[in-house]
């Protein structure tokens, strides 16, 4: 049976459309189609179903791609590895968003990018979880940081570590409210300090208010601003209050120039995942970045 039908269908089984694989493996779109009738044809069973979006696989596509999967997988692996005994550097393209990317993933990955043998050369782009995670489909991507969980079968994705919110503001507005105590629900007093965000439908806030109030916040954004850097920013120039991760907001708590306006026995928490397109571990300087980066997270939680 011919290697490249079989690099084909199992593409074909993780991306779930003929199109996405057909972009993955640099390929048309008929010239996949045509591989798997091929391949169909030898087997003599069907192997996917089409639909109106995409496919899915038979149970026989789904058991040949149980079998093959790996096998090809180790196939890839062994190629890689002989690849990297060239004297060029391999590229690692990474995506995530930007804040954490910029100030945990990057300072970390940094380390691995010297001519050692084991290094690579390192790219990286930012964006939402699901620019990333279609760009990550799409092979523009090896590696990508998301607070969304793919589904489906193309990207596997790994539990890399847990951040928590805090609600801050500058201290005037902690003097003019009053600072809560544990357990406590000051959304009253809270009502009268503008909110600094990152979008018009306040992410981070709402989703603090749900989580720790059972409620939705009644003030809307008065200063809108795409990036938590400069939410953080606002918020400590007085602008108002806003729902931070600690390890951001850390340094200006210690130092003052922001404070807890709230301590919640349960903080809320939000969960970053390491995505990667299904099978692309065997790649090593893949694997590298993401042992490297489950590694490095356990100093960030």
């Amino acid at each position: 049976m011919d290697l490249a039908l079989l690099r084909t269908f199992v593409t074909v089984h993780r991306a779930g459309s003929f199109t996405r694989a057909a972009a993955l493996l640099g390929l048309s779109q008929p010239a996949v189609t045509s591989q798997i009738r091929t391949l169909e044809r030898q087997l003599g069973r069907p192997l996917f179903l089409r639909q109106a979006r995409g496919v899915t696989p038979t149970s026989i596509g789904d058991e040949l791609a149980h079998k093959a999967a790996p096998h090809l997988d180790a196939l890839v692996e062994i190629t890689e590895t002989g690849l990297d005994d060239d004297s060029s550097l391999r590229t690692l393209h990474l995506a995530g968003p930007p804040e954490f990317t910029a100030e945990r993933a990057l300072p970390a990955l940094t380390e691995l990018t010297g001519e050692d043998g084991q290094g690579f050369a390192l790219r990286a782009s930012f964006g939402t979880a699901e620019e990333t995670l279609e760009g990550l489909s799409a092979g523009h991507h090896d590696l990508a940081i998301s607070t969304a969980q793919p589904r489906g079968a193309l990207l596997t994705a790994t539990a890399l570590c847990d951040e928590e919110h805090v609600l801050v503001a500058a201290p005037r507005w902690a003097e003019e409210i009053g600072t809560g105590q544990p357990d406590h629900k000051p959304e009253p007093a809270l009502e009268k300090v503008p909110v600094v965000e990152v979008h018009e439908s306040l992410p981070f806030v709402s989703r603090y208010w749900a989580s720790v109030f059972d409620s939705h916040p009644a003030t809307p954004g008065t200063v809108i601003v795409p990036d938590l850097r400069a939410v953080l920013a606002c918020a400590a120039a007085g602008a108002g209050l806003a729902v931070l991760p600690r390890y951001l907001c850390a340094p200006a708590l210690e130092r003052g120039e922001v404070v807890a306006l709230h301590e919640p026995t349960v903080p809320p928490l939000r969960t970053y995942f390491l995505v990667v397109r299904t099978g692309t571990l065997a790649m090593p300087h893949i694997a590298r970045a993401h042992e490297w980066l489950q590694r490095a997270s356990a100093e960030w939680c």
